[in-house]
């Protein structure tokens, strides 16, 4: 069996990957099963290379809050700003200490100096403005999208001012207030001002689409999809804030499930602009449904890349990583059973595998799932083979 599936591997090249698929997919989605290993991130940003020089790729989306991306894109685009300052303030979830993010956005930046806009590499985040401990305020996206609109339309078309705004709002702390996570009734979500935000919210969007080709030619097309990844976020975190609110045993299941329409509706609009590489947790790439257990409750929703891949079909495609060992927090050598065992025989250090060849090989044998010591690690389901157009496989992530 070992040959029959050494014959599925190949170097983790653009060239390798895209000879696995039948087209150029307009979304190339490479997942990770942990978070924080430059490792990954070096292999992410030598692909994200290879596919600008090789494919005509000029985006990538990275796992982080897609308003403190726009930091990060003006950065790459065109130079506003310093690294440091970029560094600090255009990542969330502490992704931007990485030594191998940060080498992303110098290269971005650099590849960019002199280049024409048709030409010059794109960053966006394609999360919400969310942590596990709660959400942001809406303020930003509310407020952005209203100036916007207000410079260029018609007061009497408003529903609002910016002072009835800045008034329902209130102080922004009460929105990120990281008790409600736990306990809805510390929440805002469903205050009669919230309420008034969500409908008021809605308005705007629609107005900015009723205005559309006005906007686009007092603005630009770039202006324009601005102010519509601000109407996202505004509907999509008052939205979050309501069901964080909620008393019923839906709850949980609603926000999981929330946060990943956000993804997808964010992974649609980049798609919309041209073919990008999208970098997250396998988690939220993946095909099938997403699992997880809250206490003793089972949770059960669909991930962005399942969204995504219902919307695009095969201009979306998704290579998982799975990985040999993480010593330095006590992941060792893989089960033999396992998929990961398997592929930790190989010689190669790193390889990518024609999923569906890797399943032809396996045949009859049902591998083993592979259990994970430490919580910060997902080992692959063998169940979701047939989900992966490929599969990234890294036999050892030193500590980085």
């Amino acid at each position: 069996m070992a040959t029959d599936i050494k014959e599925t591997t190949h170097a983790v090249e653009a060239a390798s990957v895209m000879r696995l698929l039948s087209a150029r997919p307009r979304l190339l989605a490479l997942g990770e099963p942990t978070h924080g290993e430059d490792t990954l991130l070096d292999l992410r940003n030598e692909l994200f290379r290879q596919l600008v020089e090789q494919e005509g790729y000029r985006t990538i989306a990275i796992e982080s809050d897609c308003l403190r991306g726009l930091v990060v894109d003006d950065y790459v685009t065109s130079g506003t700003g310093t690294l440091d300052e970029v560094m600090e303030h255009g990542f969330s979830h502490g992704w931007g200490t990485s030594a191998a993010n940060r080498e992303l956005v110098r290269w971005m930046r650099a590849y960019n100096d002199g280049r024409p806009a048709p030409e010059r590499l794109r960053f966006a985040g394609f999360d919400g403005p969310l942590e596990i401990t709660g959400a942001a305020s809406p303020r930003q996206a509310l407020t952005a999208l209203h100036g916007y609109l207000s410079a260029r339309v018609d007061a009497g078309l408003f529903p609002c001012t910016a002072e009835t705004l800045d008034r329902l709002l209130g102080a922004d702390d009460r929105w990120g207030n990281t008790a409600a996570m736990m306990d809805p009734t510390r929440s805002v979500g469903k205050s009669a001002e919230a309420d008034e935000l969500r409908l008021l919210a809605d308005d705007l969007v629609s107005l900015l689409d009723e205005q559309t080709p006005h906007l686009i030619t007092a603005t630009s097309r770039e202006d324009w999809e601005r102010a519509r990844l601000y109407g996202r976020t505004a509907t999509g975190l008052l939205r979050y804030h309501s069901w964080m609110a909620d008393t019923t045993p839906s709850r949980m299941t609603r926000l999981v499930g929330l946060r990943d329409q956000m993804m997808a509706d964010n992974l649609l609009a980049i798609a919309a602009r041209g073919p990008a590489l999208v970098h997250a947790h396998n988690g939220h790439l993946q095909r099938e449904k997403s699992t997880m257990r809250m206490g003793d409750r089972p949770l059960e929703w669909w991930s962005a890349g399942a969204l995504v891949s219902a919307h695009l079909g095969e201009e979306y495609a998704f290579l998982a990583t799975a990985l040999g060992t993480i010593r330095h927090q006590g992941v060792d050598t893989p089960a033999p059973d396992s998929v990961e065992g398997l592929l930790y025989a190989l010689p190669e250090d790193r390889y990518v595998v024609d999923a569906t060849g890797l399943a032809t090989a396996l045949g009859d044998t049902r591998p083993a799932p592979r259990v994970s010591p430490w919580f910060g690690y997902a080992p692959l389901d063998p169940a979701h083979l047939a989900g992966f157009d490929g599969l990234v496989f890294v036999k050892d992530v030193p500590q980085s």
